[in-house]
Order: C-alpha cells, then structure tokens, then sequence
C-alpha cells in the first residue's frame, strides 16, 4: 500500500503534453528487479565535502548578483518522518532574466557574471538545509505555442540511501504559468502542492530577502514527486 500511494504522485514516464517525454519514455513494459543490498547505502559526504559559501549562490561573484534575493529552507525527510541527516542537496536554477549560464541556453536574456546559479549544502542533524540565492525568472521554451516555464529551481537530493535519490523542481505559490506548465501538470493533481514552496518570512532576511520553505519526503505515502 505504500508503495502504490507513493507511485500515485510521481509523474508518468509518458506525458504527450510534456513533448521530450515522447522519445525516452520506455516503450516495452518495465521490468521489475530484486532488490539489491545497494539500495540500502548511499554515498557519505564528510563535512569537508561541501563549503560553507556553496549554500549561498549570491556571494560568488565580485558584487550582488542582480534580482530578488531570496532564503529557501526545509527539511529533507524519510519515509517514516525522520530527519535524513548529512546528506547532500544540490540546487541549480537560472538567473533573475530565465538565463541558465549554460552555452545550449539560446534565451535572448542577459547572462549575470555574478551569478552561477549552482550550488549545495548538507542538511544538518535535524534534516534541515539553507540556501541563498536570487529568485529564478521564467524562460520560453520550444514545447508549445507561446510556452513559457514558470520559475523554479531544480534540486538533487541523495538521501541516505539510493533507493531515495531524488530529482525534482519546486515551484512558487501564485504563479499563473503553473496552469499551463506540462511538466508541473504532469503530476497527478494529488501530488502538484507537494512541488509549490511556502512563503516563510520568518526565514527571510528582515528588507533584504523573502523567506520560502520547500520540505522534501524521500518515498513513502507523502514522498516528493520527481519533476525534472
């Protein structure tokens, strides 16, 4: 029961409306494996793994990084509610224009030099991360008529063991894009809230920056949906 409650919020591999997955979705059934003692293990990051400046994408340039700036914190959880602990969270995202600093990004925006929109951070003994960074701005894309993806920002999250490995997007409460996004509207609807981060202005910086809470459930009935 568990295992099909949690499939309930994931998307489907074949989603017409969301055009790339026509060409990776399986097209034989999948096949079901035993589980393997790997499941069970995952990558250990030491504290050294991770600088402390990675957790914050507005100071690696020579001044501010143009934008809104923004604190984004949660906490990354089992299946069971319990805190998963030192584990690795990497976040990417484009800059306040919809501009990935990446050369395949062709969006006629303007690149930030003070802006790499990457990085990551170990949750700590509560499960709890912290990130800094700049409000991403929306972008088109070529997967419809006048598409256009609403802002967010992707995360990758290990877990304590590969069996929880998890990518996924999160996404900001209000935005009107949502109602036409394929990739957001994948999700079945019972799980599209689970991808739409809190406002939490008491994480924010007081007249600096908005506060906003995304909290990731690694499997289980409540699990994160994988959005990529």
């Amino acid at each position: 029961m568990v295992e099909t409650a949690a499939m309930d919020v994931h998307p489907p591999y074949l989603y017409p409306d969301y055009k790339s997955t026509r060409l990776r979705a399986p097209a034989q059934p999948l096949v079901r494996v035993a589980p393997s003692p790997l499941e069970s293990a995952a990558p250990g990051f030491p504290a050294s793994f991770v600088k402390e400046s990675e957790a914050d994408l507005t100071t690696w340039g020579t001044s501010a990084p143009l934008g809104e700036k923004m604190v984004l914190v949660g906490r990354v959880l089992d299946e069971g509610g319990r805190p998963v602990r030192r584990s690795l969270v990497e976040v990417w995202q484009a800059n306040a224009s919809g501009k990935y600093p990446h050369p395949v990004d062709d969006h006629d925006a303007p690149m930030d030099p003070n802006f790499l929109g990457k990085g990551q951070v170990l949750t700590d003994d509560e499960g709890r991360y912290r990130v800094v960074t700049i409000k991403p701005g929306a972008y088109p894309w070529q997967n419809h008529a006048y598409a256009w993806r609403p802002a967010h920002i992707h995360l990758s999250l290990f877990g304590n063991a590969y069996a929880q490995r998890l990518i996924t997007q999160m996404f900001f409460p209000g935005d009107p894009l949502l109602a036409i996004d394929p990739i957001f509207n994948s999700v079945p609807e019972a799980g599209r809230g689970l991808l739409i981060a809190e406002l939490d202005l008491e994480h924010g910086v007081e007249g600096v920056a908005l506060g906003y809470r995304f909290d990731v459930v690694l499997r289980g009935p409540h699990a994160t949906p994988m959005g990529v």
